[in-house]
C-alpha cells in the first residue's frame, strides 16, 4: 500500500490565498506572481493606498540607490524594478552568514483606467519608495442628439 504525506494546513492556506487574490481590488494583484519573483532575487514590501485624487504606493527598499531604481508604465502595467549590492558577509569554518539581501528586484501592478500615465511620480527617501498615481480627470458624459 503506498503511503502518502497529509498537510491539512496546505489547503487551507491555497484556498486563502485564492480569496486574497479574488477579492483583491484589480490595481492591487501583481500581473502575475510568477512575473514578480521570476526575474527577481528579492521582492519588496509594498503598501496601496487610494486617495480622493490619486493611488499611492510605498514600497520598502532599503539599500538601494535611487539611481538603481526603474519605474515605468506600460500598457496599463506599473513596473518596479532595480538592485542593490550592499550586503555584508562573514565566512568561518564552514559557515557563511550574509546580512543582507542583494541582487534584482520587480514588482508589477495592473493601475485602474482612472490611472493619469502621463504624471506619475517617484521619489525614494530613508529607504522607501513612493510612486503617485495621480486620477484622471473625470470626463463628464455627452448628451449626443439624434436627428431624425
Amino acid at each position: 500500500m503506498p503511503s502518502s504525506h497529509h498537510e491539512p494546513w496546505g489547503l487551507l492556506n491555497q484556498f486563502s490565498n485564492e480569496l486574497n487574490h479574488l477579492f483583491a481590488p484589480r490595481y492591487m494583484r501583481p500581473q502575475s506572481k510568477e512575473e514578480n519573483t521570476v526575474a527577481s532575487d528579492w521582492v519588496p514590501a509594498v503598501d496601496i493606498r487610494e486617495e480622493t485624487g490619486r493611488f499611492l504606493i510605498h514600497a520598502d527598499i532599503p539599500g538601494v540607490d535611487p539611481k538603481d531604481i526603474d519605474v515605468h508604465m506600460e500598457d496599463g502595467v506599473l513596473t518596479i524594478s532595480g538592485s542593490r549590492s550592499n550586503e555584508t558577509t562573514q565566512e568561518r569554518q564552514g559557515y557563511r552568514l550574509q546580512e543582507r539581501v542583494r541582487g534584482t528586484f520587480l514588482r508589477r501592478f495592473m493601475l485602474p483606467d482612472s490611472a493619469n500615465a502621463e504624471k506619475i511620480s517617484a521619489k525614494c527617501s530613508n529607504g522607501v519608495l513612493e510612486v503617485a498615481i495621480p486620477k484622471q480627470d473625470k470626463v463628464m458624459p455627452k448628451k449626443i442628439t439624434v436627428e431624425g
